[in-house]
């Protein structure tokens, strides 16, 4: 499906701006893949004790710490606020979206499966049109509605309600997976404000370190603190911070520079299928045929929304995970 986009698209360049596209297009492919490997490095840190709560403490920090470098590196004078009651915009980010989203979705993955968890959290879109509706008056299209459907249809697919098998519903993932999506969408919603100041790329350094310094009084140092010096432990946890986290969005935004934001959005879906596949063949995770054809409904409703979105310029981009 994707390959079919990327040559829909890819023909409607010339040869030189298709190179460019092709480039455009892999760096975004790359960033949303690795976002499908969060699952892998969150079970591991599991296997060492920690809670959901502390991995999302673990991949705010190091991912905070990485952006900061970086930013500091590339573009230092773009880190200066604007006005220091800009920082409510990443407070909204940092607190009200990034910590309780990853910790609603690493809580789904210990309760259920990657697959499932990521598949739940790709609501996110659905959640986004109708907050959007409610507070920023945006029209419910009939592509939306079509989407909401789509979404809700292969939601209920994916958690067990459709066929109805209720000893396979459990009650606790759905209802974190979901807060997942919701809190994945308040990203989009509280970063509109922001965007209207500073680049994506600014917003997710600040954000993360809004996250971090937020969530450091409640990490248990005197308990697990020595686990940090074990360098599997620092390995699993600035893997996490680092590949799925600062390089992705980095090489993302990147990506996105070169082509438009609703393209970007369609090829990041790739992202639940990564994650599905780890799910699946690396921690043997079930997934039947049916919840598949779910989150092909949930993807679908993601690809269907974006396709038909008008063009609206290309670093007006969300982040995604």
């Amino acid at each position: 499906m994707l390959y079919c986009f990327n040559r829909h698209f890819i023909l409607t360049y010339t040869k030189k701006g298709g190179d460019k596209l092709n480039k455009a297009f892999l760096f975004i492919i790359t960033g949303a893949a690795l976002w499908g490997t969060i699952g892998w490095y969150v079970n591991h840190l599991y296997d060492y004790g920690f809670t959901p709560m502390e991995v999302v403490t673990l991949r705010a920090w190091t991912s905070a710490i990485l952006l900061l470098i970086f930013m500091l590196i590339a573009a230092p004078k773009k880190m200066k606020l604007k006005s220091f009651t800009d920082i409510r915009y990443f407070i909204g980010t940092g607190i009200f979206s990034i910590i309780f989203f990853n910790y609603c979705l690493f809580t789904a993955i210990e309760l259920s499966t990657i697959p499932m968890a990521t598949a739940l959290l790709y609501t996110a879109p659905a959640f986004v049109i109708i907050i959007s509706f409610f507070v920023f008056r945006e029209p419910l299209t009939r592509v939306k509605i079509i989407s909401l459907i789509l979404t809700l249809f292969g939601t209920a697919l994916v958690v067990g309600l459709i066929p109805i098998n209720l000893q396979a519903i459990q009650i606790g993932s759905i209802l974190f997976g979901l807060g997942s999506g919701i809190g994945y969408a308040l990203y989009s919603i509280f970063s509109k404000f922001a965007l209207k100041k500073y680049s994506s790329l600014i917003i997710t350094t600040y954000t993360f370190t809004v996250a971090a310094i937020a969530l450091t009084p409640f990490f248990p140092y005197s308990e697990k603190g020595h686990l940090l010096m074990d360098p599997t432990v620092l390995l699993y946890a600035f893997g996490l911070g680092f590949l799925p986290t600062a390089f992705a969005y980095i090489i993302y935004t990147y990506g996105l520079n070169q082509t438009e934001a609703s393209n970007a959005s369609i090829l990041s879906t790739i992202e639940p299928v990564v994650a599905s596949l780890i799910g699946v063949f690396i921690f043997q995770e079930a997934f039947t045929f049916i919840q598949m054809i779910g989150m092909g409904c949930i993807i679908g409703a993601v690809i269907l929304v974006q396709y038909r979105r008008r063009p609206e310029g290309r670093s007006k981009s969300y982040m995604q995970n």
